[in-house]
């Protein structure tokens, strides 16, 4: 089943709910919104995407005004959410990221086994996108691919926007490319530690287990970037952008952070330069 597919599944699934909690057959409910009798099942079985007006007609007939806005945001990613790492991996996708990070006030990252984007050396950052380009395989435009990521960074040094990132001690760890790569990407971390226009936290090894999450980039409170094996999930419904605050939040107070995170960063030098 293709994600396009579960996901209208899923937003079938939560009419079906609505409906149901209102008393409305789905007959009733058709008769009322002046629809076909099969367009109601078509929609709650995700055979078809209901456009934004019949989602408003949806919500106005159960009584469920509230929803509107959830749901309608799911109509718009089940479409445009999954965008496929083949066109991930190249230099427009790179420039429309960074589009999103200009608009931003707040941005916001973890990351359990990578350094974030924004923070990678140009060497750390060509060995990371060579070897996606190799699993996935797709144009291979890497020189203009890492062009475009390296100006994303001018997002640092524009406006007044703040970044607070979060990564897992691992990440400190993980080899990409060489001893070398991975020795000067740590110093880039250890100064971006110091730096006011950045905060950077680092979760100890040993941290309790307190959510299931896995990378994501917020941009203020209003969209939420998650990367998969196979594609980069662009979440916007107001109730899960909610729910990647709360795992921020949680992670934020499991973090070292200030002295606590340079010496981390401090010994994984060490190991590296031994």
């Amino acid at each position: 089943m293709s994600s396009v597919q579960q996901a209208r599944e899923t937003l079938g699934a939560r009419l079906r709910e609505l409906r149901r909690q209102s008393g409305l057959t789905g007959l009733e409910l058709a008769r009322l919104a002046g629809w076909d009798n099969s367009k109601v099942s078509r929609y709650e079985h995700g055979k078809q995407t209901p456009s934004e007006q019949d989602i408003h007609t949806w919500c106005a007939l159960t009584n469920a005004p509230l929803h509107v806005a959830d749901l309608i945001a799911s109509v718009r990613n089940v479409e445009a959410a999954w965008l496929e790492w083949k066109r991930i991996q190249t230099h427009n996708a790179q420039k429309k990221t960074a589009q999103v990070e200009t608009d931003s006030k707040l941005i916001r990252g973890y990351d359990p086994d990578l350094v974030p984007g924004l923070l990678q050396t140009r060497d750390y950052a060509t060995e990371v996108l060579r070897e996606c380009i190799q699993f996935i395989g797709g144009p291979d435009d890497l020189p203009a691919t890492i062009e475009a990521r390296m100006e994303r960074q001018q997002v640092f040094r524009k406006g007044t926007r703040r970044f607070h990132f979060l990564i897992a001690e691992q990440a400190l760890y993980t080899t990409v490319g060489s001893n070398e790569i991975m020795i000067h990407q740590l110093e880039r971390l250890a100064a971006h530690v110091r730096s006011s226009r950045v905060a950077i936290g680092v979760i100890p090894r040993t941290a309790r287990f307190r959510v299931p999450v896995t990378n994501f980039l917020m941009y203020d409170v209003r969209q939420v970037h998650v990367e998969t094996v196979s594609a980069e999930l662009t979440i916007t419904q107001p109730r899960e952008v909610a729910l990647y605050d709360r795992a921020f939040q949680i992670l934020v107070r499991q973090a070292a952070k200030g002295e606590l995170a340079q010496e981390l960063i401090n010994t994984a030098l060490e190991v590296r330069s031994t």
